[in-house]
């Protein structure tokens, strides 16, 4: 990539994570390119849909969190490691308001820009949950599908501003029936 190119893509992204994080995922492609002070041309250049840019903007982050869960996996015990990718997929979701949607859609959707991080998103979730559940510390009735399902679940609560102010009581509920016996962030 020509060094003006890479600047483009890099401000755009840049610019796009504060716009999409401030208006949700459907924020104005317009408006970033704008703010990125580059033509629309530009902008479809480097991320031909809307899902595209979204997916460069998630990947950092689902790639960090399933990096982070591995080494977890290995060195933490299997429900603090399932909590802690718990928490971070959820800040993932919120911190890109409106994301939830696509990422469920993409999971089944292999001709999806977003396909290949919402399916290491959910394999890295399903096996921390298959170890927690080994160890006897998850409930062994719910699969990797039904735990990212809890997690766009809390995600639309983290949106709705009528709720905000109990999303934090609600993760703690969901997580404390995924891993019975969890002690709660504000009881620990």
């Amino acid at each position: 990539m020509r060094a003006d190119a890479k600047k483009n893509y890099d401000r755009l992204l840049s610019v796009a994570r504060d716009v999409v994080t401030e208006h949700g995922a459907d924020a104005s492609l317009r408006d970033v390119a704008r703010k990125a002070d580059v033509g629309l041309g530009t902008l479809y250049r480097h991320f031909p849909t809307r899902e595209a840019l979204i997916e460069a903007l998630l990947r950092t982050e689902v790639d960090g969190l399933t990096a982070q869960a591995a080494g977890l996996e290995e060195s933490s015990e299997p429900k603090e490691a399932l909590l802690t990718w718990l928490r971070g997929s959820v800040a993932i979701t919120h911190e890109y308001r409106g994301v939830t949607g696509l990422l469920m859609a993409a999971l089944e959707d292999s001709e999806s820009a977003l396909h290949a991080s919402c399916v290491a998103l959910h394999d890295t979730g399903t096996r921390l949950l298959d170890h927690a559940q080994a160890a006897g510390v998850a409930r062994t009735d719910i699969d990797g599908t039904d735990l990212f399902a809890l997690v766009a679940a809390l995600a639309w609560v983290y949106d709705q501003p009528s709720l905000a102010l109990r999303a934090d009581h609600l993760f703690d509920v969901i997580s404390g029936s995924v891993l019975p016996g969890q002690e709660t962030a504000r009881s620990a």
